[in-house]
């Protein structure tokens, strides 16, 4: 299989690879077919800002090249811009894909919206907490 040198550069030195304390948006994504998976951290901030971003992956070297540089295009974006980013951009950077590979970058694309939906959902429960905290009170 053949990969272009900014892909096997990047699988060589990933400057985003490891897990995050203090994330409070995880996203995972699994293929089963491909026994892939693939894990986004975000720390965001009060402004809806991604300020970290950091990824861990059990897969094949485009997986990893692609959640890398996934963490890139993420981090300094609102989360509105963050759903914006599409396979394709992550294309755009690493180069093209061989075809048995290309729904790697479709992963990448699907974590975001995976760690930004269990962004809402943390935010629901700490919002539902605080009301309950507030009518114990009472």
């Amino acid at each position: 299989m053949y990969y272009n040198r900014y892909i096997m550069e990047r699988f060589q030195y990933p400057t985003n690879a490891g897990g995050m304390h203090g994330a409070n948006a995880i996203g995972e994504v699994v293929k089963e077919n491909c026994n892939e998976l693939t894990r986004l951290y975000l720390k965001i901030n009060e402004n809806n800002i991604i300020e970290n971003a950091k990824f861990k992956t059990f897969g094949c070297c485009a997986s990893i090249v692609s959640a890398d540089v996934t963490c890139d295009l993420v981090k300094g974006k609102t989360i509105e811009e963050a759903l914006q980013i599409t396979n394709q951009d992550v294309l755009k950077i690493i180069g093209e894909l061989p075809d048995k590979k290309a729904y790697c970058s479709v992963m990448a694309e699907e974590t975001i919206q995976s760690a930004i939906d269990d962004y809402y959902k943390r935010k629901e429960k700490e919002a539902k907490k605080a009301l309950k905290e507030v009518k114990d009170e009472d």
